[in-house]
């Protein structure tokens, strides 16, 4: 799903690498606090800002197009990049809370995978059980196959979500883990030790509404007459201070079909390069809301995100602040004050 072909200390001298390095996020440190060192953005390019020119007047940067199609809202173009297209705020506040409450919920799932099942395994109700300041800890469990009957009986640790932590057992707290995740699949999964999808491994579909969506969105980036079949999904879940190195997607089929980017929380820097490392990539900012398709020619583009901005200042998250109100909606609240979602749906075969 994600590749890099280029060694470690050649990336490092690449100009991919050094726009990553120019907006990540460094600080400073204070006897008090550690302070965010200051970043030039005077070269990252502002659809928001974009958009509302051309609603009051028409106007476009230079490099940026509109395309002609019969969407409800305007879609950007880099002239630089054909098959990239940039939606700004292309999902309604209360689609936001819906799939940022989805994404946390029921996104991380069983049959659903995540980071956590390498080490872990299987775990259920993650969010749910952080709100409730479970712990996660293991038990040691015999194992009563027909192997283990002819060797002798075989331990083996599975673990699960408690209350209280017993005496002398592995664990961790759930709100730790929470912290941790960084990815969960949705429908045909993706086996990240073979760099494949895997159709044997156990899995639901695509969430109709979330199918609905990425089919809607994903028309204007669609060869004439065909439709998208969203297939999978990965989701990307960002803390502070964390990153997504250049990579590309090229496990898919069919790179004519788009990939299907949908941004949630709080704003982040996207970075699209060119077909190798060595050419200098555009800067754009991502907001929560914001949709971006990549299709055809720009799915060969190397693309990351080095820098999410968790500060009150820059993450404008307040549309979403204004809706997390309740008491049963603080938790959502409080993650999303400090991370960032990414949603992108793929047409696989």
């Amino acid at each position: 799903m994600y590749r890099s072909d280029v060694s470690s200390e050649e990336s490092e001298r690449t100009a991919f690498r050094k726009a990553e390095k120019k907006y990540k996020i460094y600080y400073d440190n204070t006897r008090k606090k550690k302070i965010a060192r200051a970043v030039d953005l005077s070269e990252v390019v502002d659809f928001k800002s974009i958009l509302e020119k051309y609603n009051c007047n028409g106007e476009l940067v230079e490099g940026v197009s509109v395309l002609k199609c019969d969407f409800d809202r305007p879609i950007f173009c880099l002239e630089s990049r054909r098959g990239f297209y940039f939606i700004p705020g292309a999902l309604s506040v209360d689609e936001q809370c819906k799939w940022i409450r989805e994404s946390l919920t029921n996104f991380p799932q069983p049959p659903n995978r995540t980071n956590h099942n390498a080490i872990y395994g299987p775990v259920n109700d993650l969010f749910d059980s952080a709100k409730e300041g479970k712990v996660l800890v293991s038990e040691e469990k015999l194992l009563e196959d027909a192997c283990s009957k002819i060797n002798g009986s075989e331990s083996t640790f599975q673990w699960k979500f408690v209350e209280e932590l017993g005496e002398s057992c592995k664990s961790v707290l759930a709100s730790v883990l929470l912290r941790k995740l960084r990815w969960s699949t949705l429908g045909v999964q993706f086996d990240w030790s073979k760099r494949s999808y895997n159709v044997s491994l156990p899995h639901k579909k695509i969430p109709d509404a979330l199918h609905q969506l990425a089919k809607r969105m994903a028309k204007p980036a669609m060869p004439c007459g065909e439709e998208f079949q969203p297939e999978a999904a990965i989701v990307n879940y960002f803390g502070a201070g964390d990153m997504l190195g250049g990579h590309l997607d090229d496990m898919e089929k069919d790179w004519s079909k788009p990939i299907v980017s949908m941004s949630l929380g709080c704003k982040a820097i996207f970075l699209l390069g060119g077909k190798s490392r060595e050419h200098n990539p555009t800067a754009m900012f991502l907001r929560s809301g914001d949709v971006v398709l990549m299709a055809g020619e720009a799915r060969e583009c190397f693309h990351g995100v080095p820098r999410i901005f968790t500060d009150a200042e820059n993450a404008e998250i307040s549309d979403l602040e204004s809706q997390f109100t309740g008491e049963d909606e603080k938790p959502y609240l409080n993650y999303v004050r400090t991370s960032r979602i990414n949603i992108n749906i793929r047409q696989v075969f």
